[in-house]
C-alpha cells in the first residue's frame, strides 16, 4: 500500500484571507515503510511574507522572489502524490491552501476521502494531552533535536515516523516457517520471502565442522547444541 506524509508552509492561517503556500514536503511510504522518494518544493507565492508566519518558518520574501510558482510545479506535485492517501497532521488545514492552489489554476480538489488525519488519530489515541507534532515526537522518542523552524520536508519526515507509532506499524513479527526452518523479521501481512532455486554453497569449511563438535563435546552429556547438530 503507497501512501504520502505531506506537510506545507504558508503566508498565514487563512487560505481564503489571501494568505499562500511556499512550501511543499512529501514523503513516500509503501506498506508504511519510508521509502527514500521525497517531493520538496519551495513557490514564490507572489506577496510579502509576514512577520509571525517568518517567525515560524523563516522563509522570507527575498528567499522566496525566484522560486518558481504554483502552476509551474503543479503537474509535478500531483504525478508524485497520485491517486494514493495522503498523510497529513491537521490535514483541513494543509489540504485547504493545496485546494485553493489548485483553485487558482483550475485544477480539481484533492477530495477529503483520501486524507488521513494524524491529529485525529492522536487524540483518539492519546485524549486531553496536547497532541503536536512534536509533543508526539517526545512521546514516541523520535529526534527532532533538528527542528528549530518548521519545514515541510522536514516535518514530513518526523511525521512518517510518528504515524508508524501511532497505526503500531512498528510492531514487527518474527515468523518461522516450519516447511523451510526460515526466520524473517516482517509486519503482519507480508508474504513469504522466495527461496532460491539453486541453495548458496554452504561457507563453513569441514575442518570448522570439526572444531565445532569438539567444542560440543566439552559441554556435557546432554547439551542444547545437539539439537541443531543432527546432519551437520
Amino acid at each position: 500500500m503507497r501512501e504520502i506524509v505531506l506537510d506545507t508552509e504558508t503566508t498565514g492561517l487563512d487560505a481564503l484571507r489571501g494568505d499562500r503556500l511556499v512550501e511543499i514536503g512529501c514523503v513516500e511510504m509503501v506498506n508504511r515503510m519510508p521509502t527514500g522518494q521525497v517531493y520538496h518544493r519551495y513557490i514564490n507565492p507572489q506577496r510579502d511574507m509576514p512577520a509571525e508566519a517568518f517567525a515560524v518558518h523563516g522563509l522570507s520574501t527575498e528567499f522566496l522572489s525566484d522560486k518558481p510558482l504554483f502552476h509551474e510545479v503543479v503537474e509535478d506535485f500531483l504525478a508524485f502524490i497520485g491517486d494514493d492517501p495522503l498523510v497529513i497532521h491537521n490535514a483541513s488545514f494543509d489540504i485547504g491552501f493545496i485546494n485553493a492552489e489548485l483553485d487558482r489554476v483550475k485544477r480539481a480538489p484533492i477530495p477529503r476521502e483520501r486524507l488521513v488525519d494524524t491529529l485525529l488519530l492522536a487524540r483518539r489515541k492519546h485524549p486531553g494531552v496536547s497532541n503536536r507534532l512534536d509533543d508526539l515526537c517526545s512521546r514516541y522518542a523520535i529526534d527532532n533535536s533538528r527542528r528549530t523552524k518548521h519545514g515541510a520536508l522536514l516535518d514530513a519526515e518526523l511525521l512518517a515516523e510518528v504515524y508508524v507509532d501511532l497505526v503500531g506499524a512498528r510492531q514487527s513479527q518474527l515468523i518461522l516457517t516450519q516447511d523451510t526452518q526460515e526466520i524473517r523479521v516482517g509486519h503482519a501481512g507480508d508474504t513469504p520471502r522466495r527461496q532460491r532455486d539453486v541453495p548458496l554453497a554452504p561457507r563453513v569449511t569441514e575442518a570448522e565442522r570439526e572444531a565445532h563438535r569438539a567444542f560440543i563435546a566439552t559441554l556435557g552429556d546432554k547439551p542444547i547444541w545437539m539439537d541443531f547438530l543432527s546432519g551437520t
